[in-house]
């Protein structure tokens, strides 16, 4: 008989302890560990050890073939396409769409396969409503089902007349096992049940999509070795006050990282935007001071983003360095470089950047553009006009090359830009179509601005 055991959890990697206490020995954690009920079987049988085959790596397995989802976007960020026994983690902030995109999924893969969405948040009635808001086509290949016992709903996939390529549950936080007994979305049961997912999309071939809850800093709820037991973890982004979403694989055991898809909510629901360019670039009528093009790359894909910055002054004792959608450590080192080695002066000024359109930019090749935004905005004097910038800053004030830019100049000629601010190892190739500005050091780009105008800037 199963015996009742208390034991503390920790909810950030799933330690678990015999007593309480202020910090996870696993992973360092302070006040992560919560009180949860665990059954421990007694007198357990030992089990028979099961034959094993191994097989040789150059046989083929069947439909090991990746599916399309009709859904350019979708597909580009799983890899191009999904494969058959994978399973995905899907992220994001409640309201952001996730319900909505995968439910879309689900519709246009329908149409090519057979497919089950089970939600243990809403009822059948009510997705019906929302696929019904949305114009999603009516399928026999989709089976849609409320439930939240995992074993449940694998003996009703079990028992449907043909096998399902595609199961979505929505979410993993509602689902319970009958082998854990604590409450729904505790780490033993959020653990116990992708677990039993898993090991049923490996058996039985067939492609499993999870929607996780995300906690206050941005991070999927439950354990942290969740995100390690999927195959693809992806984060659906996007802000409030935008109408666009961005779909970001963080993980992706069959494809590239950092890939993204961009999408545009609409009354319809989401829509693919095939230039996402145009959705990060500035819509100014006239050159304007404090504005760069950034030609960067997020996974496979080039985009042009508008970097904006501001100078004000400043009556506090230590002036603000305030940065949105790019690191503050940075700025204050590009802030540092262009002092120490291009002669300007930042001292009692407040800086502000920004990232256009709310998105948010980790790669070093921005430094070229967050730099020329800043001496543009303190000589109130604009970039010039189609034009871009890439290339990482060192603190010596060298500007280095970066990779991919073949691709990056690509992309800024097709929207028609005509000159390129880079590093000294870039090579324009083949594209003749812009006018390439090879940088050795940053000190070379303050030619583009007027030398008088750094330290008699007039704010208005």
């Amino acid at each position: 008989m199963a015996k009742i055991s208390i034991k503390y959890v920790c909810q950030e990697c799933g330690t678990i302890h015999s007593k309480w206490g202020g910090k996870c020995e696993g992973c360092g954690a302070w006040n992560t560990l919560h009180e949860e009920a665990l059954q421990v079987s007694k007198n357990t049988p030992a089990q028979k050890r099961s034959y094993l085959e191994f097989v040789s790596i150059e046989s083929e397995t069947p439909g090991a073939d990746r599916l399309l989802t009709n859904m350019q976007e979708f597909d580009r960020v799983c890899g191009g396409g999904l494969v058959p026994g994978a399973v995905l983690l899907v992220g994001g902030d409640p309201g952001i769409g996730k319900s909505t995109l995968l439910l879309q999924v689900v519709s246009k893969f329908s149409q090519s396969y057979r497919c089950a969405y089970v939600s243990g948040e809403e009822a059948v009635g009510q997705v019906r409503m929302r696929a019904k808001r949305l114009g999603v086509a009516n399928s026999d290949n989709l089976h849609l089902a409320s439930a939240t016992n995992v074993s449940d709903i694998l003996t009703a996939l079990d028992n449907l007349e043909h096998p399902v390529n595609l199961l979505i549950i929505d979410s993993i936080q509602t689902m319970t096992s009958a082998e854990v007994d604590s409450a729904p979305g505790t780490v033993s049961q959020v653990r116990v049940c992708t677990q039993e997912l898993i090991n049923y999309a490996k058996t039985k071939g067939i492609i499993v999509i999870l929607v996780g809850h995300v906690t206050k800093e941005g991070v999927i709820a439950g354990p942290r070795v969740l995100e390690h037991m999927v195959d693809t973890v992806l984060y659906f982004e996007g802000e409030r006050n935008y109408h666009y979403r961005i779909l970001r694989s963080v993980k992706n055991r069959f494809g590239a990282t950092d890939e993204i898809g961009v999408f545009e909510m609409t009354e319809q629901g989401l829509q693919e935007v095939s230039n996402p360019s145009a959705l990060f670039l500035n819509q100014h009528d006239y050159p304007v001071s404090g504005s760069a093009i950034f030609a960067g790359m997020e996974g496979t894909r080039p985009i042009l983003i508008e970097i904006q910055a501001l100078v004000a002054p400043s009556h506090l004792a230590t002036p603000r360095r305030t940065s949105v959608g790019w690191d503050s450590n940075r700025l204050a080192m590009i802030i540092a470089v262009l002092e120490s080695r291009c002669g300007l002066s930042f001292a009692n000024k407040d800086v502000f950047l920004n990232v256009a359109g709310g998105l948010k930019i980790t790669e070093p090749a921005s430094d070229l553009a967050v730099a020329a935004a800043l001496t543009s905005t303190l000589s109130n004097t604009p970039a010039p006009v189609k034009s871009v910038f890439f290339g990482e800053i060192g603190l010596s004030g060298e500007v280095r090359a970066v990779s991919q830019s073949e691709l990056r100049l690509k992309e800024a000629a097709k929207l028609g830009f005509e000159q390129a601010f880079c590093g000294k190892m870039a090579k324009a190739g083949s594209n003749k179509e812009l006018q390439m500005t090879s940088l050795n050091y940053l000190i070379e780009m303050m030619d583009i601005f007027p030398r008088g105008a750094h330290s008699k800037v007039k704010l208005v």
